[in-house]
């Protein structure tokens, strides 16, 4: 019998995509001894006591079986009824395993070998690497410093192989909200380069100044919007999301899902549809005051584009350190867990600070940070 070798038997796509950077901190954290950790990406409050119930309720009445690919009607009727009367627009929902899921459904359904995917830079991990997986390229876009979506960029990176154009709001990991002028402008360039839009708005109900605008209202013809309940109700590990747009796009993206994640969780769907009605107001504006706490600590040390939304801090390493990760290493050493930018980045120059923990942490966290980056 031969050896087995690693070179032989593994892909190249495979090999081709590193492990999580995120990971490898939140590893690294179970082998400290009481860290503070500011590195998490999930919220800090518990499912809300309804939800739970539903899916209890769920596999009590054994709805624990296959649902249909698109997933169980109720669901889908009023998400689709939701976002005609949030953005006037009637389209056909799927149901996904998480925003993530949605996310390599839409990749594999859009992208042949060589097709490029327009990024901006920072960007969620998944795109860069979801991408490669289906042979897209990934081509980025630098939105430093603010973070903004400003169109001449983007319009210059566009090629004949562009197909998707990738945009989420809020960002992780910026916080960063796209104003409603500026996913007209997407659209607009989508339009004229008759490519599609992708919009990631997992976090669209943990904002802090205002309504995140809705990104089907300009182009609903060509815009994915994949939106999820993990980051809003606390149920990151019950992988629930949904995708609406086009309708071409929408059953290619199920004709796949059979063949993949086959549906959703069953009874994670029926929670999902007791999550619509539950109120997070007061987890919204507990995370409204921790931004503002953060903001008021880092200011006068750190240089950063202030969130409107999600849980993280973008802030610029000090100069004084030769790269983000060598300040995210020093701050390790002190216990304080923080991701280096150059997880999410073509650049090494930042680094993300989740407040998705008690005021404690992030005091003590922000305090120990500001020390190290005055010396």
């Amino acid at each position: 019998m031969g050896e087995l070798s690693a070179d032989r038997l593994l892909s190249q796509r495979s090999r081709a995509v590193n492990a999580s950077g995120i990971r490898k901190v939140f590893d690294l954290g179970a082998k400290i001894a009481n860290p503070i950790n500011l590195s998490i990406g999930q919220p800090d409050f518990d499912v809300p006591p309804d939800v739970r119930q539903a899916a209890i309720q769920a596999i009590q009445s054994r709805q624990n079986g296959y649902t249909v690919t698109q997933g169980i009607a109720p669901l889908r009727e009023r998400i689709a009824a939701d976002l005609r009367a949030e953005c006037g627009s009637p389209l056909p929902v799927l149901i996904t395993s998480g925003v993530s899921g949605g996310i390599l459904l839409a990749l594999m359904a859009a992208l042949d070998p060589g097709d490029e995917v327009v990024l901006g830079d920072p960007y969620f991990v998944i795109y860069k690497h979801a991408a490669r997986l289906v042979g897209g390229v990934p081509v980025f876009v630098d939105t430093y410093p603010d973070f903004k979506f400003r169109a001449d960029r983007y319009e210059a990176a566009i090629t004949p192989r562009t197909k998707i154009l990738v945009l989420a709001t809020p960002s992780n990991p910026t916080g960063v909200v796209l104003a409603d002028d500026e996913l007209r402008q997407a659209a607009d360039l989508a339009e004229r380069h008759n490519i599609l839009l992708l919009i990631d708005e997992i976090y669209n109900k943990l904002n802090y100044d205002g309504e995140c605008p809705c990104s089907l209202r300009h182009a609903p013809h060509r815009t994915l919007l994949l939106r999820g309940f993990g980051k809003s109700y606390g149920m990151t590990g019950w992988r629930l999301g949904y995708a609406a747009g086009p309708q071409f796009l929408i059953e290619e993206m199920t004709k796949l899902q059979q063949y993949t994640f086959v549906c959703a969780p069953s009874m994670v769907q029926h929670a999902g549809l007791a999550a619509l009605d539950a109120d997070i107001s007061g987890h919204v504006d507990d995370y409204r005051r921790k931004r503002d706490l953060v903001a008021r600590l880092l200011a006068g040390t750190f240089e950063f584009a202030k969130p409107s939304g999600g849980f993280y801090f973008f802030p610029q390493a000090p100069k004084r350190f030769a790269d983000a990760t060598t300040f995210v290493e020093q701050a390790i050493a002190q216990r304080v867990l923080i991701i280096p930018g150059s997880v999410f980045s073509e650049r090494d120059t930042h680094f993300r600070l989740s407040y998705a923990t008690s005021d404690k942490n992030i005091e003590r966290g922000c305090e120990i940070l500001c020390q190290l980056a005055r010396g």
